[in-house]
């Protein structure tokens, strides 16, 4: 692993304020006009990922809605081209579809082991959430490939247990990886420091930051009802905001 070439407890903060999260959604949104054919290339990415998934698993709707949570978790490492295509702009270049897909590669051992990371914490949300269904519905429940029927008042139990332990998975995801993956690329900082740095991060501005977590599972939840096609622009838009999210939070080198 590469020497962090700073510390993680010593590396500025910007106060970050309220109103930023909504700025952040309108540089996005810039972001993406400004280079609509990457943002699409990504968008329809995530929609094939979410149509690949209502498709392999039709007949089991439990390991759907556990694995379809990967959007929000997995999220930060998805978005790397985005981010990449962002800073381009900020420096005042022209974004290169080719160059934002091999972002990753001057970063391969770094991001390697942050992805690993996230997968094992995907993965552990994805059993701890066909426990709850099992437990809630003594064994796994069929709905008929349909998930609707989850929304039965008689299931409110579930749905309260389900959400509360999404929550603290996500929380935990949410907390390390905000501003990991953009620092990450940015700068030569390794996988703990990285993390550290966006742990730091929200627990020192706790409030902006749920705002700005809060943001972000509405918009992804909402993208993801009409059969995952609103990720075609919201998927993007979100990466290019998270860029902007960085930047505003981690002072430029």
């Amino acid at each position: 692993m590469e020497a962090p070439a700073f510390s993680p407890f010593e590396l500025p903060l910007r106060r970050l304020h309220g109103a930023d999260p909504l700025r952040w959604l309108a540089l996005g949104w810039r972001d993406f006009r400004r280079c609509p054919g990457i943002g699409l290339f990504y968008g329809a990415a995530f929609v094939a990922m979410g149509w690949s998934l209502l498709f392999a698993f039709r007949h089991a709707p439990a390991w759907m809605l556990a694995l379809s949570a990967g959007f929000l978790l997995m999220g930060p490492f998805l978005a790397l081209g985005l981010y990449h295509a962002s800073r381009a702009l900020e420096r005042g270049e022209r974004p290169d579809l080719g160059d934002s897909l091999l972002a990753w590669e001057p970063r391969l051992g770094v991001l390697a082991i942050f992805g690993v990371v996230l997968l094992v914490l995907e993965m552990l949300w994805a059993r701890a959430s066909l426990v709850v269904f099992a437990l809630s519905f003594d064994g796994m429940p069929d709905f008929r490939g349909s998930l609707m029927a989850l929304l039965d008042p008689q299931h409110l139990g579930f749905i309260v247990a389900w959400c509360g332990v999404g929550g603290v998975f996500a929380g935990v995801f949410y907390a390390i990886s905000v501003v990991s993956m953009p620092l990450i690329l940015d700068r030569d900082v390794d996988a703990i420091s990285a993390g550290l740095v966006s742990l730091r991060l929200v627990l020192t501005q706790t409030g902006v930051m749920l705002w700005w977590g809060a943001l972000i599972t509405l918009l992804t939840v909402l993208a993801m009802l009409p059969g995952f096609l609103g990720l075609l622009v919201v998927g993007p838009v979100l990466g290019h905001a998270s860029w902007h999210a960085y930047r505003s939070a981690v002072p430029a080198p």
